[in-house]
């Protein structure tokens, strides 16, 4: 009897082992399917990507050859317009040369009014002077080389009296470089006339410019009271006011530094 149970508890037992085996085989035929279609999927995912990322790269690269194309033909319709304006240039030149002959007298006279002018502006209120002088220079430059009449160096040369003459009595807000503190900073500049011209730094320091012996410098400004009225200039500047009453301190570019 006892031996009987114990081969039904094996019978079952092996029962038991098989149908396991069988269900875990199961299973993982099922994961195995699952994983290959999913992978399947992803390839085929990768491959119209593929092909997609072809397609876009064939297109742009028959855009980018049109655009090569393209620019090749700018630049040669460039270099060609550039050797027409040689071409013009030199003639151009010729007929300034030309000209010129005629009335050599006038250049001598023109080359020393320019002179006489840099040499004013540099001795003057240090306003624009740098720029100022190379436009003298661009005129002595363009006339010695003949690319302008002396008869356009002359009205240019006058036009620069001109414009010296304006600057000595113009009043406004302008930007300009100053040595300030052994440093060149981009200041914003209130001129009045050649009289005074004031200066606030990007650090909103003020002060004005003084002459001595050895030409201009920037007085820095601390005092508070005079601080305000300087401010109160450039505010009146920033809104286009030029008339009226102003309390500044004595800063005429004459009395230096007093």
């Amino acid at each position: 009897m006892i031996f009987y149970h114990k081969r039904a508890f094996s019978s079952i037992a092996l029962l038991a082992m098989v149908s396991y085996s069988s269900l875990s085989a199961s299973a993982t035929d099922d994961e195995l399917a699952k994983s290959i279609i999913k992978l399947r999927g992803e390839v085929e995912t990768l491959y119209s990507t593929i092909k997609e990322n072809k397609q876009r790269y064939n297109s742009e690269m028959k855009s980018l050859s049109a655009q090569v194309i393209d620019l090749q033909a700018q630049i040669n319709r460039k270099k060609t317009s550039i050797k027409l304006l040689k071409d013009d240039l030199e003639k151009i030149k010729s007929k300034i040369q030309e000209s010129a002959d005629s009335n050599k007298d006038v250049k001598p006279l023109v080359l020393d009014a320019l002179d006489l002018l840099e040499k004013t502006i540099k001795e003057g209120i240090p306003f624009m002077v740098e720029e100022r002088v190379a436009s003298l220079h661009k005129i002595k430059s363009d006339l010695d080389e003949g690319l302008i009449t002396n008869e356009k160096a002359l009205a240019l040369t006058w036009a620069s009296y001109d414009d010296a003459i304006r600057i000595t009595k113009e009043i406004g807000l302008f930007k300009q470089q100053i040595e300030f503190n052994g440093k060149e900073v981009l200041a914003k500049i209130a001129k009045l006339g050649s009289v005074a011209l004031f200066f606030s730094t990007p650090n909103n320091e003020v002060g004005y410019v003084v002459k001595d012996r050895d030409g201009y410098s920037y007085k820095h400004i601390t005092d508070p009271e005079d601080i305000k009225k300087i401010v109160a200039l450039f505010d009146a500047l920033q809104k286009q006011i030029k008339t009226g009453f102003f309390e500044l301190p004595n800063a005429l570019v004459l009395q230096g530094g007093n």
